[in-house]
Formats: structure tokens, sequence, C-alpha cells
């Protein structure tokens, strides 16, 4: 596992997401001695009861009393998740607005010149990138009631009836609908893709018996494969998750496959630099506690911290092997 995307997937979880940057931090220029000094906002670009709204209204609320203010969170939904991210990059730099990117879902937005009309012009380097939060796995799965058992099922139907079988796509340039596009291309396989404002939108289509897949990430569906709602077909994680042990990955099905968004904090690009050293030791200091993990645990999620300039190199390094991989 290399940069964090190749043929096979998003693979950074393995490599650059396991290590803790070293970086130490400078004291807090006087000017912002006292910050934060009011309330934090972060801007979640998805609709509510999403993996992203889950994980970071659990490190909004954590978050608080480190930084001694309150902190909120904004649902600013649309747009493949540009209407939240558009706004966190055009808000204004002191530190109070912060926001949840999702990768490699940012990308889709500037790389793929045929959204937007083309002519958008926010990228990475609008953003000042913080530290990561949580890494999520994808994985297939189906209402308790479908006819399909196994991966093999849907994947020889979906060659034999191109078109015909649906998934929910959760957006356009999702790690949901990346990961579809990459099993599509090593199998020949065509899925019908509506995309929805959040996977809790796609997955209601899913259990109401609208849509024959569900597309999401372990964290949005736990629950509902606990409750026995969902039938897990294979999880695209290099081998079998700790939160669902009973479910077979792709590649124990003969699909190599390995997907997974890593979720994490970002500031409007120009943040002073001893503003954004202050908010990456609030972050790192509520997410590298162990009360915060096991939270996150509990709605099957796995806390990795990547901070600061290794952060930003993880970045860069998973949106150019986004480009190689999509081809934009």
């Amino acid at each position: 596992m290399t940069t964090g995307i190749s043929r096979r997937g998003f693979l950074g979880g393995a490599a650059g997401l396991s290590a803790v940057s070293g970086m130490t931090f400078a004291g807090i220029d006087p000017a912002h001695a006292a910050f934060p000094e009011r309330a934090i906002t972060v801007i979640v670009p998805y609709g509510p009861g999403g993996g992203s709204d889950i994980s970071a209204r659990l490190l909004a609320k954590d978050l608080e009393p480190n930084v001694g203010k309150s902190v909120t969170v904004e649902n600013r939904a649309g747009g493949g998740g540009w209407v939240g991210w558009g706004s966190l990059a055009a808000s204004k730099p002191d530190g109070y607005t912060i926001g949840y990117i999702a990768i490699p879902n940012l990308y889709a937005g500037y790389l793929d010149r045929s959204l937007a009309g083309g002519s958008r012009k926010e990228n990475l380097e609008s953003f000042t990138p913080l530290i990561n939060h949580v890494f999520d796995y994808n994985l297939w799965g189906v209402r308790k009631e479908s006819k399909f058992q196994t991966l093999k099922e849907v994947i020889d139907e979906a060659k034999r009836r191109p078109g015909q079988l649906s998934a929910n796509g959760g957006g356009h340039g999702t790690d949901d609908h990346i990961a579809i596009l990459a099993i599509e291309a090593a199998t020949g396989a065509k899925l019908n893709l509506p995309h929805f404002r959040s996977t809790a939108e796609g997955k209601t289509q899913v259990l109401g018996g609208h849509l024959d897949i569900l597309a999401a990430n372990i964290s949005e569906v736990a629950e509902d494969v606990r409750s026995g709602q969902v039938r897990v077909l294979g999880v695209m994680a290099p081998e079998r998750s700790k939160f669902m042990p009973q479910a077979p990955t792709f590649r124990e099905q003969g699909f190599d496959q390995v997907w997974a968004v890593s979720r994490g904090i970002a500031g409007p690009a120009g943040l002073p630099k001893d503003v954004e050293a202050a908010l990456i030791a609030f972050l790192d200091k509520t997410i590298s506690s162990p009360a915060h993990r096991e939270k996150a645990e509990r709605l099957s999620l796995e806390p990795r911290v990547v901070k600061g300039a290794e952060y930003r190199k993880f970045l860069k390094d998973n949106e150019q092997a986004t480009k190689r991989l999509m081809k934009w």
C-alpha cells in the first residue's frame, strides 16, 4: 500500500494514515493568544445521518471541552459536497469556520472538468488541511429480502443485464461512486447509479426496495447490519473488519478491490500559522484521547491521526493518484 489510490482502490489508510506527524507547535501569537474567543463552526458538506455527519458531530462534541467554546455542526449538502466545501473555501480565514473533508470525494469537483461547467476555481490549495480524523472502508450490501446472497451473483447479473441493477451512487466522485466505477471496469459489470445528497437517502431507497444494492461505508450501515435490516455482501478492506468480522471481503470472493474514505478537518486557505497550530493541537488532543477512540469505535469508526504538513502531503499524493485513476 502506497500513496492512497491505486488500480485496486483507496489504499492510503494502511500506509499514509498509519503514521503520526512529529510536528511540534510554537507559541501562540499575542494577537491570537485567547483563541478561540467565540464559537467554532464545522461545515459538513453532506446531509444529516451519513458517515461524514455522524463522525463530524462526534468530533465536534468532544472538541468543545478542549477549546472551551461551543462547536456547532452545519450541514450544507449538494454539488457532490462542493456546496459545503465552496462555503468553507470562501469563509474568513480566522479559525472560527472549519470543515469536514472526505477523500477521495473532494477531488471530483475540480479535477473532473465536466462538473460545474468545468469552471470551478477552488481546488486543494483553497484549504488549509489540519488533521485526519477517521478511516472508513466501503462495502456493498442488500436489504434482508434481496435475492442476492453473494457478490458474484450481483456481478454476474450486472454483466448479463447491463444498467438494470441499481445502486446508490452517493454523489459524483464520492468514494462509493469511484469504487463502483473501478469494479465495473475490472469486471465488465454495469450498474445504474442514481445519486443522492447523502448515504442516508440512498439507504432509505434500498431498504424500501427501490434500489438493488447499497454502496456505503462500514460506519453508515453497522447498526442496520446488527439489526438484520442490511445483509453485507462484501467489504472492500484488505482483511475482515473488526467491526464486521462476519462479513467477507471482496478479495476473499475473488474481486481485488480495496476502497475506503478518509475524513478529516481543514480550514480555508490563509489561516494564520499560530491559529492553524492551535487548531491542530486541540484536534489532536481530542482525536488521540482514549475516550474519543472508544466512542468512535462504538460507531464503527477508526480514528487515525495524520496532521499538518504530513496531512497536506497525504492529500496531495491521493489527489494525483485519483487524477491518474479517473483519467481526469
